[in-house]
């Protein structure tokens, strides 16, 4: 059995795995293809991590094989332009589709899919099922003319339907775009209106914290703001309906009407680096970026980090807390290709009660958890103890990502949780649809690190120079390409954009703008984001899309936010200039917040709104706000002699205080 060890005061050690529990890790047996594939005797993680970076190739050829990717062809060659970053083209010469990669026809009878809903809705649907689900939904798409390089939408709660429509759509390559249905319309049609979706999927509400969200009233505006949707696919969430009121509005049941559930299915087989998901930027600088994801460079990244990090084998139940609109929910559904069970939960992880999700592990034997940090903080805040109150017999990994995992909620974790548990805390991004760095099945858990960087991922820390860096803090960066680098950006065809994201900080090596350091045993820390992206509760927010809904606000003349570090998570602090002679009051601050919260979400709502009487620029014009972001956090503003206004960070210096 795994063991905690020792003292927290005097061993940093949380967990050390147990030898059978080494032994019987699919990560275990990779090293032993290693060894009979390649004559490379490989022991340990740190062994094999330094094998996958000095031969990539090797590496990801032997991952396809051990996962078992289906594709109509592989090729020989693994990878071209394998210098350059970006540029390499890894299984240039592959076809395949990754709807046929999660079907998988040899689990027919398997539960794929356990959904429960805050409502208290549960549904099972078997691997067979689901296949024929897709199926249905597939011919309807391509009766519709939906084919490959198409864009398909949607916006609904984390139900199989959302599944089976993406699956539906990858199917036949057309190119799947999803977000949560709390977002507004403004929200919305500032990410979808950049892709001209073809189709749209809409759930006509959800439920949240024991209340009921209409969501309507929004086709009106989205099919007016959005002329390329050919087809509005209505699936009843909250209400009932008889049949649908407009020409463009289709009933999910009557959408499906008429096509057999029983035909085989044909995929598309694309290229390794066709486009198969579109995720969206924080949009800090203006409408969000709209990320495209390959089809094989998801796949192949997700097999290793849910088989290899996360230890997935084929039966056991996996979970992950998010909503459509997170690229959790992207790699949770992945988890079919490794043939899981898939447990999705729409509604409060806190509803009715704060261990509820506890619950779900028993009812449903969850083996692999996935929540937020800030979750696991809200549980140590409301002081339960999931050990005492219940069995978790089944639960033998918990996944934590969003934002970064404090020391004192890995001591409640073993404490209060479960003391026999691998604590894998993850991190990576929308950016890359998967992680840099995550956990391990065969490493030990120490506390307040997450464990290791990923295979064949070529981390490093850099300084502000472009040196590395070893135990001291500094930029994330990977400096040699894999896989799940995206395509590109939409709209980008000279990948302008994609080049000042990720390359214009050091030339030539990906920049994450993540502020962290490498242990010495191999792990790393992160201590928050190192650029002005804003992170509550992990969920990536850029400045502009707040401050396209601020400016709306007539009292309003133009605003600042930032994200404070603050009690382990990040919570936004908007600061905002008024029209002369007015005072920031209660009733304005609800009126703002309340304006936030309908055109964009509740994620974008500030947890402090104070006033000032300027906003600090640059000599061009721009809003500094990592100026502000660093006077908050008790550090010295660099480049202050750029700023064309510098005296206006006094008043911000005075309000320090205020957000103590």
């Amino acid at each position: 059995m795994s063991t905690r060890k020792g003292k927290r005061q005097l061993d940093p050690v949380m967990w050390q795995p147990s030898i059978k529990r080494q032994e019987n890790a699919n990560i275990t047996g990779f090293m032993a293809r290693v060894r009979e594939s390649y004559g490379v005797n490989v022991t340990g993680y740190e062994n094999l991590y330094r094998w996958s970076i000095a031969e990539p190739a090797a590496f990801w050829d032997l991952m396809w094989r051990f996962a078992g990717i289906i594709a109509s062809e592989k090729g020989r060659q693994i990878v071209a332009n394998a210098d350059k970053m970006p540029g390499a083209r890894w299984f240039p010469e592959a076809r395949l589709n990754y709807a046929e990669n999660l079907l998988l026809k040899s689990h027919e009878d398997q539960c794929a899919i356990i959904f429960h809903g805050e409502n208290g809705e549960s549904q099972c649907l078997s691997y067979g099922e689901l296949y024929r689900c897709v199926s249905q939904l597939a011919q309807a798409l391509h009766h519709d003319g939906v084919k490959p390089g198409d864009r398909v939408a949607g916006i609904l709660p984390n139900r199989p339907e959302s599944i089976i429509a993406m699956l539906a759509t990858t199917s036949l390559g057309a190119i799947w775009s999803s977000c949560s249905p709390d977002f507004g319309v403004a929200g919305i049609v500032d990410r979808f209106s950049q892709i001209g979706p073809k189709v749209l999927f809409i759930g006509d509400g959800y439920f949240f914290n024991g209340k009921t969200f209409d969501r309507s009233n929004q086709i009106a505006p989205l099919l007016q703001a959005m002329p390329s949707i050919e087809r509005l696919v209505l699936t009843p969430v909250i209400s009932s309906f008889d049949g649908a009121n407009e020409n463009q509005v289709t009933l999910w049941q009557d959408y499906l009407a008429g096509f057999p559930n029983d035909r085989p299915m044909v995929f598309a087989q694309l290229p390794f680096d066709a486009p198969l998901f579109i995720l969206y930027s924080s949009g800090t600088t203006g409408p969000p970026k709209c990320i495209v994801h390959g089809i094989g460079g998801t796949l192949i990244q997700h097999l290793k980090e849910h088989r290899l990090h996360t230890d997935i084998h084929a039966g056991d139940r996996l979970f992950y807390y998010t909503t459509c609109g997170w690229m959790m929910w992207n790699w949770l559904v992945s988890g079919l290709a490794s043939g899981a069970t898939l447990v999705i939960y729409d509604g409060s992880p806190l509803y009715p009660k704060a261990d509820f999700l506890f619950d779900l592990i028993d009812a449903y034997r969850i083996n692999i958890f996935g929540i937020s940090a800030k979750y696991i903080d809200a549980l140590k805040k409301a002081a339960v103890a999931p050990r005492t109150t219940h069995n978790l017999a089944s639960l033998r990994t918990i996944l934590s990502t969003g934002s970064p995992l404090a020391p004192a909620s890995f001591d409640f974790v073993y404490d209060s949780i479960k003391s026999d548990v691998c604590l894998s805390s993850i991190s990576g991004g929308t950016d890359i649809i998967s992680c840099f760095v995550l956990g391990c099945p065969i490493l030990p858990v120490r506390r307040g690190e997450i464990q290791c960087r990923g295979l064949a991922m070529k981390v490093e820390v850099y300084d502000e120079k472009g040196q590395p860096l070893q135990g001291e803090k500094g930029e994330l960066v990977c400096t040699a390409p894999f896989p799940s680098m995206p395509v590109g950006f939409w709209n980008d065809p000279e990948q302008r954009q994609y080049h000042a994201a990720y390359f214009e900080k050091f030339p030539g090596v990906w920049s994450h703008g993540d502020y962290v350091a490498l242990t010495d045993q191999g792990g790393m820390i992160i201590y928050g984001r190192s650029d002005a992206v804003l992170n509550p509760g992990g969920v990536r927010i850029g400045t502009a899309e707040i401050y396209r809904q601020v400016e709306q606000i007539d009292e309003v003349l133009e605003s600042l936010v930032v994200g404070q570090d603050y009690d382990g998570d990040c919570r936004l602090i908007l600061f905002v200039v008024l029209r002369p002679g007015l005072q920031l009051n209660d009733q304005l601050i609800a009126a703002i917040k309340q304006h936030i919260r309908t055109n964009a979400s509740p994620r974008h709502v500030p947890a402090l709104i104070l006033q000032v009487t300027d906003i600090p620029r640059t000599k061009n014009g721009k809003i500094v706000e990592l100026a502000v972001r660093d006077i908050i956090h008790g550090r010295p503003i660099k480049n202050q002699q750029a700023l064309a206004n510098p005296e206006a960070l006094e008043q911000f210096r005075r309000l320090v205080p205020l957000l103590q």
